[in-house]
């Protein structure tokens, strides 16, 4: 019987992998907790592709939000929170994310009625 003396090197202890899936969670999530104020109900919740190649991971966030709002601002707070996250939770650089906003919801759409303007 032989045993292991002192600490293995770390090519002798193999490596985790983590799948594109799990970092499009955390990216999505991550992007979720970012947006300010919460779209209407009838709004998708965000959705995230990656692309990993070794220790980064390329993002790409569709989301809804709701209007009006500072799109700009609310695409950059995205693009930091996601970035922060994935970093932390998954040990990866991220050095690019696509925000993508697909739709505007009205906010308070109930209490004007359409095609009124303030």
């Amino acid at each position: 019987m032989t045993g292991v003396t002192g600490p293995v090197g770390a090519a002798e202890r193999g490596q985790t992998r983590i799948a594109d899936r799990v970092v499009a969670k955390i990216a999505a999530q991550a992007a979720k907790e970012a947006v300010d104020e919460r779209p209407p109900k009838d709004a998708d919740a965000p959705r995230a592709t990656v692309t990993v190649h070794r220790d980064t991971a390329r993002v790409r966030v569709t989301l809804d939000l709701a209007y009006p709002c500072d799109i700009g601002r609310q695409c950059g707070a995205v693009r930091r929170r996601v970035g922060e996250r994935v970093k932390a939770l998954a040990g990866m650089e991220v050095p690019e994310v696509a925000v993508q906003v697909e739709r505007l919801h009205r906010s308070g759409a109930g209490n004007a009625p359409e095609g009124s303007t303030r």
